[in-house]
């Protein structure tokens, strides 16, 4: 009997296990959807909740968006797999005694950024906060208003420093802050300036009457200079391309010209123009570094195996020079515009949907505010974005003028046949 034809309420686990026949999920979760339904007095809900559930579950898509490093979509996608076993975590194989989870990677990561040593934690923000506690809890950190920036999630740095102990004093404007506005709070009898705090605003960009003061001027003042990059660019030469640094990241802070400028510290995330798993880095001094590694927070905020593990790979794929073949992130912001355009071809002649069309691709995950990178897309009459969403791998496009659009920057090779299916699809002839 189906549960739905009786008059009185199906009971939890009859629904559920009615649910069970269309919806793949575990049976706790199918009886927490046929409570809710029961419960709100709509049986029937229950198959729209269950399939809303499995939709929520984390999951691969094809990134069509263009936007390379997109924060929905998990910023730079990684190459990452281990066999199901242990690892050398927190155990030193040459005494075989405990060892640190930080040692080997913090090697890794200074030697990248030309720095005396460095710290790993979940993510930048948790980078800055443990900074501002370690080394100016209870005591004044000088920001300037213009980059007394909000980042993603309405977290604010003013939040942040409250958060960690330290006290924020704003110097300068807006729009323009200059080295006598720092000096001025140094000098300050009423002040206690532990840190001098520059923060990259990398998700916005002020222009006309601005002017801000370099890291080389800033560490003039006798004060610790800590420089938030952000966006986690390792080197603004970019050693491990074969040929110039690509205009899209001109102007960008890089942490080993910020360090070379003066700065004592800089913190950045491990996401986005590195290109690595989620995570917030930071290097320089090796005193600051120390005290913030014995900081309480720095247990809290500690990375685990498999973000040290991806990291790892990363850092030795920069040192080894094999970035643009194993790190995801520049094989995409690399791949030459005429390459994309014999991909996008081959897509549209195999599914007989579509035409070409040129498109700019964007940095995205708050780097390089305004920049983009050429590129090429694949266009269908239409918005056609929920039917791509539905696919068993969801595709995620974006329209642009009415037009269904498969940027061919962020897509890689080995989606293509997941595209030439997904164009097929479409209700387009």
């Amino acid at each position: 009997m189906n549960p739905h034809d009786s008059q009185r309420p199906p009971s939890v686990d009859a629904l559920a296990r009615d649910l069970a026949v269309r919806h793949d999920l575990p049976h706790a979760v199918l009886v927490d959807c046929a409570r809710s339904a029961i419960a709100a007095g709509n049986p029937a809900d229950a198959d729209r909740l269950a399939a809303e559930f499995h939709t929520s579950l984390l999951r691969d898509v094809v990134n069509a968006t263009g936007v390379l490093l997109h924060t929905n979509l998990g910023r730079a996608p990684i190459n990452f797999s281990r066999q199901a076993r242990s690892s050398t975590l927190e155990f030193d194989l040459a005494t075989g005694e405990r060892g640190s989870r930080q040692r080997s990677i913090g090697s890794l990561i200074a030697a990248l950024c030309g720095a005396e040593a460095a710290l790993v934690v979940n993510n930048n923000a948790a980078a800055i906060m443990l900074v501002l506690g370690a080394l100016a809890d209870g005591r004044d950190v000088a920001v300037s208003r213009g980059e007394s920036v909000e980042i993603g999630g309405g977290f604010r740095i003013p939040d942040v420093l409250e958060q960690s102990g330290a006290r924020l004093v704003d110097v300068g404007t807006t729009n323009r802050t200059r080295l006598r506005d720092y000096a001025k709070a140094v000098d300050s009898r009423k002040n206690d300036i532990a840190l001098l705090l520059k923060i990259h605003p990398s998700n916005f960009s002020v222009n006309g009457f601005v002017e801000e003061t370099p890291v080389s001027q800033l560490a003039t003042l006798g004060v610790p200079v800590v420089a938030d990059i952000g966006s986690g660019l390792i080197d603004e030469t970019c050693p491990w391309l074969n040929g110039p640094t690509p205009s899209w990241l001109a102007g960008e802070p890089a942490a080993k010209q910020a360090l070379q400028a003066g700065a004592s510290l800089v913190t950045f995330s491990g996401d986005k123009l590195m290109g690595g798993p989620q995570c917030g880095i930071i290097a320089g001094n090796a005193d600051l570094i120390a005290k913030c590694s014995v900081h309480p927070l720095a247990r809290a905020l500690r990375p685990g195996a498999l973000v040290i593990s991806a990291l790892q790979d990363v850092a030795l794929a920069y040192l080894d020079k094999r970035v643009t073949s194993d790190i995801p992130f520049w094989a995409m912001a690399t791949t030459t515009v005429d390459e994309l355009r014999i991909r996008a071809q081959r897509i549209v002649d195999a599914s007989g949907v579509g035409q070409l069309v040129n498109t700019a691709a964007l940095p995205g995950a708050g780097s390089t505010p305004g920049a983009s990178i050429p590129s090429v897309g694949i266009a269908v009459i239409g918005n056609h974005l929920a039917t791509l969403r539905k696919r068993t791998l969801p595709v995620i496009a974006r329209v642009v003028e009415s037009n269904t659009v498969l940027d061919m920057r962020s897509c890689f090779v080995h989606d293509d046949d997941e595209l030439i299916a997904a164009l097929k699809s479409l209700p387009t002839r």
